[in-house]
């Protein structure tokens, strides 16, 4: 899956800003690793905040059911095999002698634990388990999910859940996540993955440390591995050239051929299975952040969602501002994705005087302004993406008043609703088209757990009415039926505006062999420093 490049080149650079951020952290040995991504996990709470960042991370240190290979497939985990109850359910079987971190047993009163805490409404993983209807214990290594309908692609859509030791959370006063606040797994945590933690400073460093007594079989020859959020691309760059650290996720668009041309580096590049899109405050009956047009939604007239796509070049925010490292998206989903809908695949392409058009039979001949809110640290080039985009809206006649901000502070202002038009990236955890529909598009629904960062408040009756019997159909013709007219409907009714599919840059020391996932999670079980 990784294409790794690389070229012989010079490069000097001044790295005191680097220097400054790295110096708490001793040099490495041969098998220690420090990595730097511009986004600090926000939590060690793997239900707390369902994040790449957080999700990714964790997957080192905490484990699920199930987990995904090196080329996503679904395999064993904590698991060591399930079946269908017929249409009403699964059932899992536990592996025997699994340990946490502190020494204690896992069993599967762990595991529903693990799922009522998962689901709770305190958790932002609740819609992974709308399906669910009962999880009962069959014995110490044996737990039932019950669904409320046949759910072929369950096992797939818990991948990335994990089980917390139930003994140590309740000793701890973490019996439920916090979003928004902390509790003892904030700051700790007590998996049963290949990784400990170690230690834990927030927007500084977190330390982690092989689990020697891990059950699977140890492919990796790390002894340490240091994780040092760098939010500046240029000084990750600088601290990749200079040693400091042995990996950066991602390498900046501009920065790939220094990388490609540097001895003794390696450039990783792939497709990731995010597609990046803009959405909208489709429940707001009023714009929040405009100069003229206090009184009304716009965003609210699917003319004027539809003059926002055609004011706007994806070809051209990939060729300038993603350097040609993306694929133009027509989606939610790539064309990599299971349920990827061919008869939906049209887009609607760039079309600045149908734009205007659109806004004038909408009765905005002089268009409007509004609010768009955009993340500085979450995506490659969020901000210069949204500050291209607002130039080609305002050329159109919509001008946007940009404000970019760390996505630690991003995603409460969404959750608040303090936004007109929004930048969002998303990678099904499922691999699936069905997973976007259930958490972006389907009307939100805390009761169903469904509809979790529908933040835009969209509803159509048809695509709730759909969403059901598309999660229980097993012939597959269908289910791409279904699939297709949900793709159809969110194109048509521009819900979203896709934009491109994210690559994967990574860039890294050439002694370290390492897999390179579609879903950008950098997993250190497959990591070797040579």
């Amino acid at each position: 899956m990784t294409k790794s490049l690389r070229r012989t080149g010079r490069f000097s650079a001044s790295l005191t800003l680097a220097a400054a951020l790295l110096s708490s952290v001793s040099l490495a040995s041969a098998a220690e690793l420090k990595w730097s991504s511009p986004t600090d996990p926000q939590t060690m709470d793997p239900h707390a905040v369902n994040s790449a960042p957080v999700l990714g991370f964790l997957n080192n240190v905490y484990e699920g059911l199930v987990r995904r290979d090196k080329d996503m497939a679904i395999e064993e985990s904590l698991a060591e095999s399930w079946e269908p109850l017929g249409g009403d359910g699964w059932r899992f079987n536990l592996r025997k002698d699994v340990k946490f971190h502190d020494g204690a047993d896992l069993t599967a009163e762990d595991v529903l634990f693990s799922y009522e805490r998962a689901s709770s409404e305190e958790a932002d993983t609740s819609s992974w388990f709308a399906p669910v209807k009962e999880v009962k214990i069959v014995d110490d290594h044996t737990i039932d999910f019950l669904t409320h309908a046949p759910n072929p692609i369950f096992p797939d859509s818990i991948a990335n859940f994990m089980i917390l030791d139930k003994g140590w959370a309740e000793a701890n006063g973490a019996e439920r996540p916090a979003k928004d606040s902390e509790t003892f797994a904030t700051l700790n945590a007590n998996g049963t993955g290949p990784f400990k933690l170690t230690s834990r400073e927030p927007g500084v460093q977190t330390v982690l440390e092989p689990n020697e007594g891990w059950w699977d079989e140890k492919k990796h020859n790390l002894t340490k591995a240091t994780f040092i959020p760098i939010a500046n691309p240029a000084t990750a760059v600088a601290g990749l050239l200079s040693g400091q650290v042995d990996l950066i996720n991602p390498v900046p668009v501009q920065d790939v051929g220094r990388i490609e041309g540097q001895d003794g580096l390696t450039l990783h590049q792939d497709i990731e299975a995010r597609v990046i899109m803009l959405g909208f405050a489709h429940g707001h009956d009023a714009l929040k952040y405009s100069d003229e047009t206090s009184d009304k939604n716009p965003f609210q007239d699917v003319k004027v969602r539809e003059a926002v796509q055609k004011a706007i070049s994806a070809e051209a925010l990939v060729d300038k501002i993603m350097r040609g490292n993306a694929e133009v998206a027509s989606q939610l989903v790539s064309t990599q994705m299971k349920g990827f809908s061919d008869a939906a695949s049209e887009r609607i392409g760039y079309d600045p005087d149908g734009a205007k058009a659109l806004l004038n039979e909408a009765g905005y001949p002089d268009g409007f302004s509004f609010g768009l809110m955009c993340p500085n640290d979450r995506y490659i080039n969020d901000e210069a993406l949204c500050k291209a985009m607002a130039a080609m809206l305002t050329q159109a006649g919509m001008k946007a008043d940009l404000k970019a901000m760390p996505v630690r502070n991003y995603w409460p202002e969404l959750r608040a609703g303090n936004f007109d038009m929004y930048l969002l990236g998303w990678s099904p955890g499922t691999f699936d088209a069905e997973h976007p529909v259930r958490f972006l598009v389907t009307t939100k629904n805390d009761e169903k757990k469904l509809g979790s960062w529908n933040f835009g408040g969209y509803s159509n009756e048809r695509v709730d009415e759909l969403l059901p019997q598309i999660q229980k159909e097993i012939d597959a013709e269908k289910r791409q039926a279904m699939l297709d007219e949900v793709a159809t409907i969110i194109r048509d009714d521009v819900v979203y505006v896709p934009l491109h599919v994210q690559p994967l840059l990574w860039g890294s020391k050439s002694n370290i062999d390492l897999t390179q996932r579609a879903d950008n999670f950098l997993m250190l079980r497959w990591i070797n420093v040579n």
